[in-house]
């Protein structure tokens, strides 16, 4: 076998590696609510605080190994930073909205970042799906919709809520963008780093302001918070940004409400139909479908 033969089954390997990370750090993200909801000795934002506190100290171990102690290029960091203020804000909406709207609706309108990923990737291309890549799209989001429509309720009450869990999916939209942009630049552990740091002083401000109780009373699920979302979770799915394109990245958010509505049967007794589960099936097909090749796609 030639060379060049073996450097393409050596890359072939890598996505695959890659594409079983993005999943596995959204599968580690999905177990974020329940997580929140178990701390319920703080308050949502200040959950969300801890989750990055807590993560700290190991990520700034990972980043000074992966660096070698060396200060990263300034612009890099000043993009690492601005990522980590939209990761803050979109934390901050998201676990506020949580409290004024139904679970159903926040994971709903919190997922529209695979909606605006998926219109970024085509913007960016100037090209629109065709093939698989189109079909997945319809399954993926057919899927979602049947996951959420059951619990799914519009109502004047809800309004705030669901405003909220909307910005929060627009800010999150931010983060992965600028995110995947500074990973040309930076290992995945500095840019994790470098965006969590700026959310501790954020996420505790917002906390105090809205008068939170902070300080826990059983630390366990805050530091389980903080193993599977920011270290397990985001650590995955940073690293293998570069790697996949807007498209896939958006659809593949879409594993964490399926997961999500599982730990909500498994955890709480929140009973999952039929629906549901074709729901559930229609994304994972989704996700096996982007993997295919796919023809051209259809220029704008």
């Amino acid at each position: 076998m030639d060379s060049g033969d073996g450097s393409g089954q050596a890359k072939a390997r890598a996505n695959r590696w890659a594409f079983a990370a993005l999943l596995g750090g959204n599968i580690a993200l999905s177990l974020g609510a329940m997580l929140v909801r178990l701390a319920d000795d703080v308050g949502p934002t200040a959950s969300a605080f801890w989750r990055m506190t807590l993560a700290l100290p190991l990520l700034l171990l990972f980043a000074w190994r992966e660096t070698g102690g060396r200060l990263p290029p300034r612009p890099a960091v000043m993009v690492a930073a601005a990522a980590g203020i939209f990761f803050a804000l979109d934390l901050a909406a998201w676990h506020v909205g949580i409290l004024q709207t139904k679970i159903a609706n926040a994971t709903l309108f919190g997922n529209c970042a695979s909606l605006l990923l998926v219109l970024w990737g085509i913007f960016l291309t100037r090209e629109l799906p065709r093939g698989w890549q189109a079909l997945a799209i319809l399954l993926a989001f057919a899927g979602s919709a049947l996951l959420m429509g059951q619990s799914y309720e519009l109502s004047p009450a809800y309004l705030a809520g669901d405003l909220l869990s909307l910005l929060a999916g627009m800010l999150y939209t931010g983060y992965v963008i600028l995110m995947k942009q500074v990973r040309g630049t930076l290992e995945p552990w500095t840019a994790l780093t470098i965006a969590s740091a700026v959310c501790v002083p954020l996420l505790l401000a917002v906390a105090l302001v809205l008068g939170e109780p902070v300080m826990p009373g059983d630390w366990t699920p805050l530091i389980l918070l903080a193993l599977t979302s920011q270290i397990v979770g985001q650590g995955l799915m940073i690293w293998s940004l570069p790697r996949f394109t807007p498209l896939v990245i958006g659809l593949t958010l879409l594993v964490q409400p399926a997961v999500a509505a599982l730990a909500g049967w498994l955890m709480f007794g929140e009973r999952l139909g039929p629906i549901d589960l074709f729901g559930g099936m229609l994304v994972g097909a989704a996700l096996v479908l982007i993997r295919l090749p796919s023809r051209r796609m259809a220029p704008i």
